[in-house]
């Protein structure tokens, strides 16, 4: 779209300089008869031969008479044919460059803090048609005022375009940080529901496999009697995965969690040590259901640290809690950086 605007513009003047070419030849081509008409006129008439001689003479006519210095002052003045060429062509560009932003702007939709998005360009115009004229006839009219008439133009149109274009591009720049932030919040929301829906899943299956257990023979439950899910402090427990999840789950209401909490959790314990209390990290160290680091940590809340899930449970709940608020807390963690 530019250039075509530019090869309409670069027409325009093409055509209002051949309309002026037979009037600007015409107009030279007087002056110059003019000139040699005056040039004539003042020449010394050639004196009669004398009726003496025999041998007629021959007046050889010459022209040494000086053109008037009105006719010859414009010369030595005028601006050189290369600075107006390149002055034009840069009024020519000016005006091109003003049309472009105009259409950028209509095309963007956007708010640029201002209704006036037009630049000017009469007085340009008139200035091109005024430079192009004096330039036509360099022996009569002095081009250096109509140069610098139209450089000043070309100034006041570049600013007016340059002002238009900065905030163009502020405008532009705004509407990507909103489109950013907009991406970003909905990228949040949806790996908050997905979150969401990962807890929802991981409880139910919970509550599935809770009521498959209690569906057990009587034996059975009464064999494992002793696993049977503590209210609060390190009491032993089960060393089954299910046992210690079981242990853990009745120790959530100490930090006021419920079942969604104890979902991450288990996504998050399972992926530690798959609730193994004797799991160790032979390359770092870590040990057990939470896999402390170093394991010794946990004597802090026992010392049967290393035997006991219980202990150990209540000893990783403490650090959740003091170090991510919440286990979905220390899964967010752990999901997006490999480790908590």
């Amino acid at each position: 779209m530019p250039s075509t605007r530019r090869s309409i513009r670069s027409t325009q003047i093409e055509a209002r300089r051949l309309r002026r070419r037979p009037v600007l030849v015409l107009s030279t081509l007087t002056t110059a008869f003019v000139i040699a008409a005056s040039a004539t006129a003042m020449a010394p008439a050639p004196q009669a031969a004398s009726s003496e001689t025999s041998t007629p003479a021959i007046a050889l006519a010459s022209f040494t008479q000086k053109l008037p210095e009105s006719l010859t002052d414009g010369v030595a003045t005028s601006a050189p044919e290369s600075k107006i060429q390149s002055t034009l062509q840069r009024a020519q560009d000016a005006a091109a460059a003003s049309t472009d932003v105009t259409a950028d702007i209509t095309a963007s939709k956007l708010n640029v803090g201002t209704t006036d998005i037009t630049v000017p360009t009469d007085g340009l115009s008139k200035a091109v048609d005024d430079l192009e004229t004096v330039s036509s006839l360099p022996l009569l009219l002095d081009t250096r005022d109509a140069t610098a008439e139209l450089e000043t133009e070309i100034t006041a149109v570049t600013e007016k375009t340059s002002a238009l274009r900065g905030r163009l591009d502020a405008a532009i720049a705004k509407e990507k940080e909103r489109l950013a932030e907009e991406k970003r919040k909905a990228e949040a929301a949806a790996k908050a529901a997905a979150e969401k829906k990962a807890a929802e899943e991981a409880a139910a299956a919970e509550a599935e496999a809770s009521e498959s257990r209690s569906s057990s023979s009587s034996s059975s439950r009464s064999s494992s009697s002793s696993n049977s899910v503590p209210t609060s402090g390190k009491a032993r427990s089960g060393t089954s995965a299910a046992a210690a999840q079981s242990t853990a789950r009745g120790m959530l209401g100490n930090y006021g969690w419920g079942d969604d909490q104890f979902s991450c959790l288990v996504s998050l314990w399972d992926k530690e040590s798959s609730w193994n209390y004797r799991a160790h990290n032979s390359s770092s160290g870590a040990y057990g259901i939470p896999q402390a680091l170093p394991g010794s940590k946990m004597s802090s809340a026992g010392s049967d640290w290393e035997t006991n899930p219980a202990t150990q449970i209540a000893w990783g709940l403490g650090y959740i809690d003091g170090r991510y608020g919440s286990p979905c807390g220390a899964w967010n963690h752990s999901k997006n950086n490999g480790w908590y």
